[in-house]
């Protein structure tokens, strides 16, 4: 093993003597080469790692990179292996290196999977902690992969690429105007790959990077006007400085800056859409201008044909909105509808909306009418349960304070109304059927 991982050191200045002619070589070169291709595949379909390291270094080293891309593959295999065991530093250190030129190497040679080859160079780079000690070198390796892979790109190297840049940016070593760019790009190209195929991996490491980008730092209002305002100033209709004026203010909550009051405006009026129509009912929210605000989401939920679920998400804060804020509980009621109409996986939390806004009412009427709102409310929160159990706690909360409104049976019989009864109920313009329920 010694013996291998010395000669491993010196493996890329090996590379230049492997541009000989022919598939295997010229010569006995190109003997040595199908030789030792042959004795080292052997030794790993026997699973003889140990043997099969100097065997692979010997095939590596006679045959040109173009014998076989497998031989590439696989000393990446055998590079990993010997990386496991080895306990020296500096020996590991220089095994990595080689493991990232073999990735190099087949990006080179066979340029049908340059974009694989990236993408598990920069796989290797994380787990195996590749010049750590450099991170402007471990940036300038991942802006490569990336410029290269795009969408491809994999979770975790989008996550680890902005995250070396936000540690160098706090230790003062890269300019925030680079940093904010990096995120724009990036969140760019991940939107796009969740476009391309909503499930996988790519929507949490989305979060991972929104949350790097906050914690970092250089997110402050006072940055992103600094950098973004003599942007918009030169480019006031330029739709792509538009949209990452709103996009990076709007998530830094600087609702109250002129730039952002400027540039949602000219960008909803200039393409509206779902998002524009969103970032609208932000900023007006922010001023307080609540009917206004709620007309701009309302908006935003009509624009959103293309995305189901934002159409969902956005309806159900419309209706919470309508409900806290604007104080039109029809309104608040007929979006949470529609929210879990739209996707059943936040059904829950309409439910629960709606329980809540249902137990909220103020009715007129006699003891039965003025109590019957808690059999809907109660209607609403076991729906809520039953469609999101960890809500449990919860729901059996507030459903316990509404059942102690529940109308006593006496009461009841008095107004001819009896236990399991279906029962209309009608209350601030709001109209549901329910089940009677009284307390014995």
């Amino acid at each position: 093993m010694k013996k291998f991982l010395t000669a491993i050191f010196v493996l890329t200045l090996a590379l230049p003597a492997m541009a000989q002619s022919g598939k295997y070589g010229h010569g006995q070169d190109s003997i040595d080469c199908v030789k030792y291709l042959s004795y080292y595949k052997e030794d790993m379909k026997n699973n003889n790692m140990d043997e099969a390291l100097p065997r692979w270094r010997k095939a590596f080293s006679v045959c040109p990179p173009t014998a076989s891309q497998n031989m590439l593959i696989d000393g990446q295999k055998l590079l990993r292996y010997a990386i496991g065991k080895c306990k020296d530093a500096t020996q590991r250190a220089a095994i990595v290196d080689s493991l990232i030129n073999l990735h190099d190497l087949r990006a080179q040679y066979y340029p049908k999977y340059v974009v694989t080859a990236n993408v598990n160079k920069g796989v290797d780079i994380i787990n195996y902690k590749w010049h750590e000690n450099n991170p402007q070198e471990v940036l300038d390796a991942y802006a490569s992969i990336v410029g290269i892979a795009g969408t491809q790109t994999s979770p975790a190297i989008f996550v680890n690429y902005f995250k070396v840049a936000a540690d160098l940016y706090k230790d003062g070593k890269y300019d925030a105007e680079k940093v904010m760019d990096l995120y724009t790009s990036v969140s760019e190209l991940m939107d796009k790959a969740l476009s391309e195929k909503a499930e996988g991996q790519m929507a949490g490491a989305k979060q991972d990077v929104e949350t790097l980008f906050a914690d970092c730092g250089v997110a402050s209002c006072d940055n992103l006007v600094s950098l973004f305002a003599p942007r918009y100033a030169a480019n006031p209709e330029d739709e792509a400085v538009l949209n990452t004026v709103v996009k990076l203010l709007g998530k830094a909550e600087c609702f109250d800056t002129e730039l952002y009051l400027n540039a949602v405006q000219s960008l909803h009026r200039m393409k509206p859409s779902a998002e524009t129509g969103y970032y609208l009912y932000k900023l007006l929210a922010s001023q307080g201008k609540d009917v206004e605000a709620a007309t701009a989401l309302e908006e935003a939920v009509s624009l959103a044909t293309e995305n189901v679920g934002q159409a969902a998400d956005y309806s159900l804060e419309l209706g919470t909105f309508y409900f806290k804020k604007v104080g039109n509980n029809p309104k608040a009621v007929s979006a949470a509808k529609k929210a879990i109409e739209l996707n059943e996986a936040i059904a829950a939390k309409g439910y629960l909306l709606l329980g809540t806004i249902w137990g909220s009412l103020g009715c007129s009427g006699n003891e039965i009418e003025t109590r019957a709102k808690y059999w809907v409310a109660y209607d609403f929160l076991q729906k809520a349960k039953a469609a999101d159990p960890s809500l449990t706690d919860e729901v059996n909360n507030l459903a316990g304070q509404y059942r102690q409104y529940f109308p006593q049976q006496a009461d009841a019989f008095m107004y001819d109304v009896i236990d399991g009864q279906q029962y209309t109920v009608n209350c601030g313009g709001l109209r549901e059927s329910t089940t009677v329920r009284t307390q014995k």
